[in-house]
């Protein structure tokens, strides 16, 4: 457990064992001589990294044998206008579920390519839920998801069957739990949220998806040479990309995606239930769209608020004040997340309860 309890949304908690096998790749990768940061991207010791880290991904998340596997740069914002200049044909349109901030910027960025329709959104009610029934149109060229919204806390629990296209960026719940890949074209999803250091995307492409807008693409924005590439047409961020290998392996030695949505749905319910019980706090996200990775809440009344900040910075909590757009606390508890620090906050919640309820 690291010294604080880091409830940060961003970059992550990583497990202790990652992080230590980071720092001593640093010094020294596998007694070579070098450093991790020293070598060269095309030297066997970083092809091999890079092997297994793609390797990973596709026996724990199930990838079909038809789908690349990237590890490429820029975050999920970069991915937000490569996502519509790699797949929406030009005089295309492409259909956006709005359910937050950050499905408001792929849905900017998508505008500077083509026509945009927004299926659904739910800024009516401050994106505290998930839309659930909307149109999805056969002409568009795809439908854009979000899967989880860090600063609003709710996460969609069912993903839509549609007879096109669907992408969605992952970037805040990937590895927290299954998923089928095959019901997907493109998931993409920044690594600093669960599964790494801020520096690398993931992106897992649908092979015959790729190569159809129909538009000249620059070649660094381009998903089908960094396919052709295997994510190495530039130089990859060598760092990141190691540390998601080892939180890739991390998760396999520690049951994989099914021991993960368990583990993430027992922290979930420990902080819910506290929130739902105490008189002091509310949770501001519907019921059932609930995040099990990004925990948001309120006070009811903020007199004694100043208090209440006093006890969690008290009790070594960091991390855990709301986004300005909320308000209140959001407490990110990612896979790498212990129970026992939840715990710990849940502890300070009752005791708070205990003096002003």
């Amino acid at each position: 457990m690291s010294k604080v309890h880091n409830f940060s949304a961003g970059p992550c908690i990583l497990a202790p064992e990652v992080i230590e096998g980071a720092a001593k790749a640093v010094k020294e990768l596998d007694n070579i001589g070098l450093s991790l940061i020293e070598i060269s991207h095309r030297s066997k010791e970083f092809i091999a990294i890079m092997d297994e880290a793609q390797n990973l991904v596709r026996e724990i998340l199930d990838v079909p044998s038809n789908y690349s596997i990237l590890f490429l740069q820029g975050g999920a914002s970069l991915g937000f206008y490569m996502t519509a200049l790699n797949f929406m044909k030009e005089g295309g349109t492409a259909g956006y579920l709005n359910t937050g901030a950050w499905s408001k910027k792929a849905i900017k960025e998508a505008k500077m390519v083509g026509n945009v329709e927004v299926v659904a959104s739910s800024e009516d009610a401050n994106f505290n839920y998930i839309p659930k029934e909307y149109p999805v149109s056969t002409s568009w060229n795809y439908l854009h998801l979000t899967s989880n919204n860090t600063i609003f806390g709710t996460q969609i629990k069912n993903f839509p069957v549609s007879k096109i296209p669907v992408i969605c960026d992952m970037s805040s719940d990937i590895l927290s739990r299954k998923i089928n890949v095959a019901d997907f074209d493109m998931i993409y999803a920044g690594a600093q949220k669960n599964m790494g250091p801020a520096g690398t995307t993931l992106y897992i492409i649908k092979n015959d998806f790729l190569g159809k807008s129909g538009r000249a693409i620059p070649s660094m924005l381009d998903l089908g040479i960094h396919a052709d590439k295997g994510s190495m047409f530039n130089t990859p961020p060598v760092f990141a990309i190691y540390t998601c290998m080892l939180t890739l392996k991390w998760v396999k030695e520690n049951g994989g995606l099914a021991a993960m949505e368990k583990r993430n749905e027992d922290k979930a319910a420990l902080l819910y239930n506290t929130i739902d019980s105490n008189p002091l706090f509310e949770g501001t996200a519907a019921k059932e769209d609930r995040s099990n990775m990004n925990v948001t809440f309120v006070l009811t009344d903020d007199t004694n608020k100043d208090e209440f900040d006093k006890m969690w910075n008290k009790a070594g909590i960091s991390g855990v004040k709301g986004h300005r757009d909320v308000g209140g606390y959001r407490a990110s508890i990612y896979n790498a997340m212990p129970k026992e620090s939840i715990q710990v906050l849940v502890d300070v919640m009752n005791e708070f309860a205990n003096k002003f309820a």
